[in-house]
């Protein structure tokens, strides 16, 4: 599987760059949920669970179009970044630019009038779910699941065996709750905005790995 990674030996510019993606994940994930019925935009697995849950009649109703309508567009937008990264041999800066697009025309359209039926939130859902899987196909470090990253986490904090640029990785971690808790706030304030809180580290995340690198020794 071709991914684009980031540099070996990463500096602190590209560990705030992940930090950002992670926060744009959290605000990208609760915002679906909250907003968009009860689905998640990057976390598959609990989709699944959901779509299982649904299967035999639990959970919220209309929620099986929801997860079906999360899967389909996450996997869409996982295809679409593998053809960006392997076919056409976009770099990174590219790609985020994609998700940036995807992740704003999601907020323009939840933005632009209230959407209360299962039916009106799609169109939403489809964007930032596709946003989503293209982000989570294109980086090597996982920025929209973090279960294999907790369990990694805990586990060499458990054997003793912690490591330097783990401050990093439970930043991460961190960011997601930030971003999910800042989408919630803002949901509760200016709801139609809230889309919006995933757009700005997102675009932030974009602007730093666009940026030019100095070379060593240059």
């Amino acid at each position: 599987m071709s991914t684009v990674s980031f540099p070996t030996g990463r500096d602190p510019r590209t560990e705030c760059a992940l930090l950002l993606l992670s926060a744009a994940s959290g605000a990208t994930d609760a915002f679906a949920f909250v907003c968009l019925g009860q689905v998640f935009a990057g976390v598959m697995t609990g989709n699944l669970v959901l779509l299982g849950a649904s299967a035999v009649g639990v959970g919220e109703h209309g929620v099986a179009l929801g997860v079906i309508t999360a899967l389909v567009s996450y996997g869409s937008g996982v295809a679409c970044g593998a053809w960006l990264t392997t076919r056409l041999r976009w770099p990174l800066p590219m790609t985020l630019l994609v998700e940036v697009v995807l992740l704003t025309a999601g907020a323009a359209l939840w933005g632009a009038g209230p959407l209360t039926s299962a039916g009106g939130r799609v169109g939403p859902l489809v964007l930032v779910a596709a946003a989503m899987g293209v982000q989570g196909r294109v980086l090597t470090t996982p920025t929209n699941y973090f279960t294999g990253t907790l369990t990694s986490l805990v586990g060499r904090a458990a054997s003793r065996s912690w490591r330097r640029e783990d401050r990093w990785v439970a930043g991460r971690l961190v960011a997601v709750v930030v971003g999910a808790a800042v989408t919630a706030l803002a949901v509760r304030l200016r709801p139609e905005a809230a889309a919006l809180v995933a757009v700005v580290p997102a675009v932030c995340a974009l602007l730093i790995e666009a940026a030019p690198r100095r070379r060593p020794g240059g």
